[in-house]
């Protein structure tokens, strides 16, 4: 199993160096796309009863993958209407998504119903507009502020989780969420949340990182307030896929990964803290 994920691991980083140094942005925004295609038929794969997810979910994931192609394009060359649409996913889009991850995820995460059915209706149709609008953040905010902003802003994510995977198993007694994921405990969810702020600290004083950029908008107590609080959206992230998993059955999204699992269980955590970071940095107004 270590083996897999080691050697899953360096291939991911292999492909992504490739795209982030062939000078042309496009290969990135189409891996950002092909993955993110790819989380959407995890995701409906989990609340789609069988035997529809099979079919139901590739032709829903194929589908929105060739609208953010389409985006894509629209966006890197300037086609007529790629500034009505970039209007509408910034300023339309973002902000109700991130009020479903606020308000619905939340309430569905705290209520901790593992046990209800799995096939749900208004998750599957919420699994398109939320993928879409994290991957036209980053695919914008690449366009716009280049790799080194992006990869700041993911690596907060993965800050966050690392610093509460150590905590956890050093200090965690009491558990976060035993009904969703009784491997979370409130001792992690406090480091994780403690390591976005540090991160974003220590990132603002690289030119052109997150940190920067949220500090010189909010100032440095609110940069880490904001930074804290996108902390915690990243554990509804990962809790809301860690309940739509229990109730489907499944310990993966899918074996996408060799060792790893699916695409969704690597970027359950991103979906919800992006279009939060876009509303907070105001990167993109």
């Amino acid at each position: 199993m270590l083996v897999q994920r080691v050697i899953t691991a360096v291939v991911l980083l292999a492909v992504l160096a490739l795209t982030l140094s062939v000078g042309n942005p496009w290969w990135f925004m189409v891996l950002l796309a092909i993955g993110a295609a790819c989380a959407c038929w995890e995701w409906l794969r989990l609340t789609i009863a069988a035997p529809a997810a099979r079919v139901l979910s590739v032709v829903i994931a194929l589908a929105l993958l060739a609208v953010m192609l389409y985006a894509s394009w629209a966006w890197l060359y300037g086609m007529p209407d790629s500034g009505a649409l970039r209007e509408a996913v910034v300023q339309g889009l973002v902000p109700v998504v991130a009020l479903i991850w606020l308000v619905g995820a939340t309430a569905a995460v705290v209520r901790g119903r593992s046990d209800a059915p799995p096939a749900s209706v208004l998750w599957s149709i919420f699994s398109v507009p939320a993928i879409f609008a994290a991957w036209s953040v980053l695919a914008l905010a690449f366009m716009t502020h280049g790799a080194w902003f992006v990869v700041s802003l993911l690596a907060l994510v993965w800050v966050a989780d690392i610093a509460a995977y150590f905590a956890g198993r050093a200090f965690g007694k009491r558990k976060l969420a035993p009904k969703v994921s009784p491997g979370k405990t409130i001792a992690g969810a406090v480091a994780g949340v403690a390591g976005a702020a540090i991160w974003v600290w220590i990132s603002s004083f690289w030119e052109g990182s997150f940190g920067q950029v949220l500090i010189g908008r909010l100032s440095l107590p609110l940069a880490l307030l904001a930074a804290m609080l996108l902390g915690v959206i990243s554990i509804v992230g990962d809790l809301f896929e860690s309940l739509l998993k229990r109730r489907a059955g499944r310990k993966d999204s899918s074996g996408l990964l060799p060792g790893h699992g699916g695409v969704y269980d690597r970027i359950d955590a991103i979906l919800p803290v992006a279009p939060f970071a876009l509303l907070l940095s105001g990167v993109l107004s």
